[in-house]
């Protein structure tokens, strides 16, 4: 135990005689530390917010809208719009097998609903009650739309967070009534805030059953009453996504006919695909960010392997002198080991809090939806540490070896 006591007192002395390399040494490491975290909790920030933002609307969806009809050469039959139909969502749910639910819906953003407290415009959406299902629609208080309500084509809605808060301000909605367009609706519930602003468009939104909104509201088309204005449905499974997209496709083809093998004619969002191309390219960010990091840290290892080679250089005839008077080559070694190691610990560890305290303070300012604050992710800390133990082992080693096993007269004489 003394002997190591005053190996590590010798450290701290040889670390202090050189004081200014010792801090340079130690700065450079502790960037490339610091530098390798902070480039990949950014990454990881950006990752995260996605993943937060894609489950703030709700798991494997697809939406699908209506859309265009592309001229056919040849023919005389021009580009056309087609709507969806309520007819399309009915054979859906009862063709296509890799379809797990699929939900009709109608838009629409010219309402204004008036409560005895005030007024708003908003955004209204008429659905069946298993949207819930499919959308992430967080219950507040109160309850949600039921079969009952679409069977009975009730006048009753579901209020989003910011909208009960501008309609009812400090009172109670449950209960409440408020006019939509001359149509008055009982507040049956609320719904819990989504994401981590309140101006998320679902906030600023009510719901009511699709079939009252088709009796009251219905889409502003010149068709019939039958057209919906999107559909949102899942697959069986995350893999089967492109095989239910095709059978919805296929069915709408046949419906609205026209060829389903003609992309241009279909309006959509498959949500799996947009989060698998997010994934992908976060992870070749990574790739990128972190390997430009490990040239900022095999820089600084590069900078503890000079110091080290110095030190010994200089020390050639200290180390012929500790032989001399009955140091073993053990113990020399073991000097110039713990002096790399406590370098490289000290500024990895320096690193390490700077890069954690600096994301801790980002942390504290307002992000946008898309992006979470910076954390350091342990993995990564981990195998900075692991490179510059090896570098330090590497450093401390390597000379102090080859100076220890010159015989002492030999490194007396050494200049």
């Amino acid at each position: 135990m003394r002997m190591a006591l005053d190996i590590i007192g010798q450290v701290l002395k040889t670390l202090w005689a050189h004081k200014l390399r010792s801090f340079l040494t130690m700065f450079g490491v502790a960037w490339g530390v610091g530098s390798l975290l902070m480039l990949i909790g950014l990454g990881e920030g950006f990752r995260s917010g996605q993943q937060k933002n894609m489950a703030s609307i709700g798991q494997d969806i697809i939406f699908i809208w209506g859309g265009q009809i592309p001229a056919v050469p040849g023919q005389h039959q021009s580009m056309r719009q087609y709507f969806l139909t309520y007819k399309d969502y009915l054979d859906i749910k009862k063709e296509a097998t890799l379809v797990k639910d699929v939900v009709p819906i109608i838009n629409r953003g010219d309402l204004r609903a008036v409560s005895d407290f005030a007024n708003s415009s908003m955004a209204v959406t008429g659905s069946t009650p298993n949207f819930a299902n499919i959308r992430y629609l967080p219950l507040g208080e109160g309850r949600w739309l039921n079969e009952a309500d679409e069977a009975q084509r009730r006048a009753v809605c579901v209020l989003g967070y910011q909208m009960m808060k501008n309609l009812f301000p400090g009172r109670p909605a449950i209960g409440s009534f408020i006019t939509i367009n001359g149509v008055r609706f009982e507040v049956v519930g609320v719904l819990g805030k989504i994401g981590r602003q309140e101006n998320n468009f679902n906030n600023m939104r009510l719901y009511m059953p699709f079939s009252t909104m088709r009796m009251y509201f219905p889409m502003k088309t010149e068709h019939t009453t039958d057209d919906i204005g999107a559909m949102n449905f899942q697959p069986v499974s995350r893999d089967k996504h492109a095989g239910a997209i095709e059978q919805v496709h296929k069915i709408i083809a046949r419906n609205h006919g026209f060829d389903p093998s003609n992309e241009e004619a279909f309006e959509g969002w498959d949500t799996i695909k947009s989060a698998e191309t997010v994934g992908k390219i976060f992870t070749a960010m990574d790739v990128f960010l972190g390997g430009v990091g490990m040239v900022t840290l095999m820089l600084g290892a590069i900078g503890i392997i000079n110091i080290m080679l110095v030190s010994v250089s200089e020390r050639t005839k200290e180390i012929g002198l500790m032989k001399a008077l009955g140091a073993t080559n053990r113990s020399i070694l073991w000097q110039f080991f713990l002096e790399g190691a406590f370098l490289t610990a000290l500024s990895g560890g320096l690193g390490v809090g700077a890069a954690g305290g600096l994301m801790a303070l980002m942390g504290n300012f307002q992000s946008p939806n898309w992006i979470d604050p910076p954390h350091i992710v342990p993995v990564s800390a981990a195998l900075a540490v692991g490179s510059l133990s090896v570098a330090g082992i590497v450093a401390g080693l390597y000379p102090a070896r080859k100076a220890a096993l010159l015989p002492p007269v030999e490194a007396l004489r050494k200049e």
